[in-house]
């Protein structure tokens, strides 16, 4: 019950902050409320990003994928910063300098509205079929096992999936259609420094268990005991190959990064090219 209320305390915290920081945003215009005003600064941007790129298709996918095949799937993280550093030097400036609000804007003006027409549909059938519900469900089971939500509520784990389902697309989508992208931004950034802290703590807490204590004997132990864990260059059978971090990788970081609207957004939503450059740069440097 009491990481009940500690997760509810703090989703209610975020909520009045990201409140306060917004009401005082003219979100009536599109720059308002898809852009925040174009008010984000530096801190704010490589939050939002953060939180943006990472939800449970990571903190389950990715750690599970790792477990399984080894460091080899830290070319999805390492890979980001590359493709964020080139879109803060190459892409960014030219957004911005169209005063764009939207990627398919983009191109609109360098080709065609058909062109951007089919990019909005192609977009928007990726978020709905492949994304959204990849996350939702993967949030669902983690929240389900954490707070143990079948026996809490006397539900079938089924029941309890849908429960959290429900629950956690609720509240986000009060979130983004209330507050518009500054709200987005802000609860991002405040939780990004919670996600930073759990997520150090976690692996440390981790390995002072096995070292009985001692951090340190614990990466020992667990580098002599599970050294196929701690290789980096993929082969052939592993989620992500040596060789393809030269090839299709990079171009898919580089659509992620630089064009996919969702990310892209936040950097648009900067009050000036300098804070977007060095949101994105801030951003790589965590990923790193």
């Amino acid at each position: 019950m009491l990481g009940i209320l500690s997760f509810v305390g703090f989703t209610l915290l975020v909520a009045v902050v990201a409140y306060l920081a917004t009401r005082k945003t003219n979100e009536q215009s599109s720059d308002g409320y898809f852009l925040g005003g174009r008010s984000l600064t530096a801190g704010v941007i490589a939050g939002s990003l953060l939180l943006t790129n990472l939800s449970t298709e990571q903190i389950v996918g990715l750690n599970g994928s790792a477990y399984e095949s080894g460091l080899s799937v830290m070319a999805w993280e390492t890979l980001a910063a590359i493709a964020m550093v080139v879109t803060a030097i190459f892409l960014l400036p030219r957004y911005l300098k169209g005063g764009l609000t939207t990627v398919p804007q983009f191109l609109a003006t360098r080709f065609d509205v058909t062109t951007k027409t089919i990019t909005s549909v192609l977009f928007l059938t990726g978020y709905v079929v492949v994304l959204l519900p990849v996350i939702l469900y993967s949030g669902s089971v983690a929240i389900s096992g954490m707070f143990n939500i079948p026996e809490l509520l006397g539900v079938t784990e089924t029941e309890a999936l849908w429960i959290c389902v429900w629950g956690i697309g609720i509240t986000g989508g009060i979130y983004a259609v209330f507050g518009g992208l500054k709200a987005v931004a802000v609860s991002d950034s405040i939780n990004a420094i919670g996600l930073l802290i759990g997520g150090l703590m976690i692996p440390l807490f981790g390995l002072m268990a096995i070292g009985d204590g001692n951090a340190l004997d614990g990466l020992s132990i667990l580098v002599q005991e599970n050294p196929d864990k701690f290789k980096s260059m993929g082969t052939e059978s592993d989620p992500v190959p040596f060789h393809t971090i030269f090839t299709g990788m990079m171009l898919v970081q580089l659509f992620y990064w630089g064009t996919n609207q969702q990310i892209i957004q936040r950097a648009l939503a900067a009050k000036n090219l300098a804070e977007g450059q060095k949101g994105l740069m801030l951003a790589a440097f965590i990923k790193v």
